[in-house]
């Protein structure tokens, strides 16, 4: 594996000055050696002034939160990442990589979550690049390959979970988002780390099961809720049944034998476990003919 080494060019205006100071001087020399007649003052000053136009090739101006990586001959040599205007050999070959924090949303995959059922996911990957020769050489397009192995980790995470959780205990891609997006994270970075890329986040910003199921998947969501709802109101009109019973026993506001028990149960039960409101029945007596 290439890892990045740290390169310091020389400042840029500092050889900006002597550039200029030696071309003025070659100048000056190729005037005077015509007027001199001199063939070897003016071969001297054509030569001079050659290595000054080539030594111009040799800026770079690196801009904040930006590496240009050096290559001489097809030979990495370093990364410069100081800001401001460098000077290096005019001869190696430049390429500015972004250090800056970047961001994309991939498109919505349509997946087979881990019960089968087709779903739509989507997430946004924020990530930055912090080692530039693997970015450049271990890669052949790093934001590209970015792109494609984030929606690979994605829909290889989305695979091995449940949509909805059906017991508790079960991690699922809709209730446990906190613990679905550390191991995106972990996921989407175990991938890009060998192209010198840190994941920073990692989020769901889309999930739905996919069109062709949705009203299915709706209604079953909707049972479950209902069946869960209706749980918990057996649950505690058997407690106000038990209560009752408990308190008309211990103040002795009427004796109970186990036909009426049984009667009156029933009927609290009817009561409390209703869907709507109960109408009350009065008694008055029987009518004699």
């Amino acid at each position: 594996m290439i890892r990045e080494i740290k390169r310091e060019a020389m400042n840029g205006y500092e050889m900006l000055v002597c550039i200029l100071v030696v071309a003025a001087l070659v100048t000056l020399g190729f005037i005077f050696g015509v007027r001199a007649n001199s063939g070897f003052l003016v071969t001297v000053s054509v030569i001079v002034g050659i290595a000054v136009l080539v030594c111009t090739g040799g800026f770079l101006l690196v801009n904040p939160n930006e590496g240009v990586v050096l290559q001489l001959f097809g030979a990495y040599c370093g990364t410069v990442s100081t800001p401001g205007l460098q000077w290096a050999n005019p001869f190696y070959t430049k390429r500015k990589v972004s250090l800056r924090v970047r961001n994309f949303e991939t498109q919505r995959l349509k997946v087979n979550e881990q019960e089968g059922n087709p779903i739509e996911i989507a997430t946004i990957v924020v990530w930055k690049v912090v080692d530039t020769a693997e970015a450049v050489f271990c890669v052949d397009d790093y934001e590209n390959y970015v792109h494609i192995q984030s929606e690979s980790a994605l829909r290889n995470l989305a695979s091995r979970y449940q949509y909805d959780a059906h017991s508790e205990g079960e991690i699922s891609l809709r209730s446990h988002t906190t613990e679905i997006v550390e191991r995106l994270m972990v996921e989407v970075q175990d991938r890009l780390g060998r192209a010198g890329v840190e994941v920073l986040e990692a989020r769901i910003s889309h999930l739905a099961y996919a069109p062709e199921i949705a009203g299915a998947m709706l209604q079953r969501q909707q049972a479950s809720a209902i069946i869960a709802a209706r749980q918990k109101i057996v649950e505690g009109a058997v407690g106000m049944v038990e209560m009752a019973l408990d308190m008309l026993s211990q103040r002795k506001v009427v004796e109970l034998d186990e036909k009426k028990k049984a009667e009156m149960v029933s009927n609290l039960l009817v009561v409390l476990c209703s869907m709507h409101g109960t109408q009350p029945m009065i008694s008055v007596g029987t009518a004699s003919e």
